[in-house]
């Protein structure tokens, strides 16, 4: 039996800040598209009708 590295074995380094970001992007744009609904349905629920202006 041989202990060793394969030739197809890949190693990788510690990802570069870049693609660590690029994995998360699809939560951060849920994350967004909730936050902004959210605040849709506050402005909604506390608006009066009056306008101040």
């Amino acid at each position: 039996m041989q202990s060793g590295h394969h030739e197809g074995e890949v190693h990788h380094k510690n990802k570069h800040l870049l693609e660590r970001f690029e994995g998360y992007t699809d939560l951060i744009i849920v994350g967004l598209i909730i936050a902004l609904g959210a605040a849709m349905l506050v402005g909604l629920l506390t608006a009066n009708g009056k306008v101040t202006w």
